[in-house]
């Protein structure tokens, strides 16, 4: 392969830089300072320019199409974690390392909260807020202590495991016409029982369809989020396992070749991606708990394009909408809009919008 790619040879190993001495407790695949004497790690510093761009893109998003102002702070501690591993990677500081890897628990932590503080009560939230700054501090100061990066990953790991299922479950129970008991059976049952019913045959037909065709966006969305998220972390352990040999081919292939083969560069890639397409998932799901599937859609033309959550109308009583998704009283319960609850109002199935001429 190398006989015929034109290409720029390695230089010998163990290269000075800048920023010697390395002070972080991890070292990755790829070789300090080849390519320049100001980057400890050049692909892994550079890929994390893919954080950077999509915060920028996801707060353009927020500001444009009137999304909650608590995903706005999400897309913030995201551009963190790219900013801090940015660094991190550029020098191989344990400061920087800490930037990095605890803001990825400061921001699950905040979509923790978008998830779980919604319809709640103003004391409820308050108490929730406290408990995850509380987690976090403590998460800081034990890792700290620990230094030890196995810990950090396990309580990600759960952190985001808790955080996707909780989600789910909420997406399911809001759309899946039969979870939601809004199917024609459970009008009959209804009007058998002599519960008063607000809504045609024909907008409750309309209603499920929608929502199934919305379930179906997400789920999709869901699949291909976990999908490029986990095919980072696989090829990021293949770097892991088979260094030596990579290293290797690097330098047989020489440059820029060679930078394909950085296995914790594409880690940082689809990982971002995947992150990405997570807090897209958030946003809507919100709108769809609000009730507000008429007046925000999600755009996703392919797999090959990046989803964003759209206004296509203004919602009713969007000036009584709250930062955490409710809306004021005037007899609404909490996460309604014009009279229909998250739950049933007078028997009828949730999240109810009448169907625009």
């Amino acid at each position: 392969m190398a006989s015929w790619l034109p290409s720029i040879p390695y230089p010998p190993p163990g290269q000075p830089g800048y920023w010697h001495p390395v002070t972080s407790t991890l070292q990755w695949c790829e070789e300090d300072y080849y390519a320049t004497y100001y980057s400890a790690e050049i692909i892994n510093t550079l890929t994390n320019l893919m954080f950077i761009y999509l915060a920028y893109k996801g707060v353009q998003s927020c500001r444009k199409h009137g999304h909650d102002a608590v995903f706005e702070v999400a897309y913030f501690g995201y551009f963190l974690v790219g900013f801090g591993s940015f660094m991190f990677h550029t020098t191989l500081k344990y400061p920087w390392q800490l930037v990095d890897e605890l803001n990825m628990i400061y921001t699950t932590c905040l979509m923790a909260y978008a998830s779980l503080s919604y319809s709640q009560t103003k004391k409820t939230q308050i108490y929730l807020g406290v408990f995850l700054v509380l987690f976090c501090a403590f998460i800081t100061a034990y890792y700290h202590y620990l230094q030890d990066p196995v810990f950090h990953q396990t309580v990600y790991a759960l952190l985001t495991v808790f955080i996707v299922f909780r989600s789910v479950y909420s997406m399911e129970t809001s759309l899946r016409p039969s979870l939601r008991k809004s199917e024609e059976r459970h009008r009959l049952e209804r009007e058998r029982s002599g519960m008063p019913v607000d809504i045609s045959r024909e907008q409750q037909a309309y209603e499920n369809e929608r929502d199934l065709e919305i379930l179906r966006t997400m789920w999709c969305l869901v699949a291909f989020g976990v999908s490029i998220f986990l095919g980072g972390f696989y090829i990021w352990n293949l770097d892991n396992l088979y260094c030596s040999t990579l290293i290797r081919w690097r330098r047989s292939v020489g440059m820029p070749w060679g930078f394909l083969l950085e296995g914790h560069g594409w880690w940082h890639l689809m990982t971002g991606i995947g992150a990405y397409c997570y807090i897209v998932w958030g946003i809507h799901l919100r709108h769809i708990l609000n009730g507000d599937q008429e007046h925000f859609q999600m755009v996703w033309p392919s797999i090959f394009t990046l989803p964003e959550v759209v206004r296509v109308s203004n919602p009713p009583g969007e000036g009584k909408r709250k930062g955490n998704g409710t809306i004021a009283a005037n007899g609404s319960a909490n996460g309604t809009a014009n009279g229909t609850s998250h739950g049933t109002v007078n028997g009828s199935a949730n999240g109810h919008i009448k169907k625009t001429k």
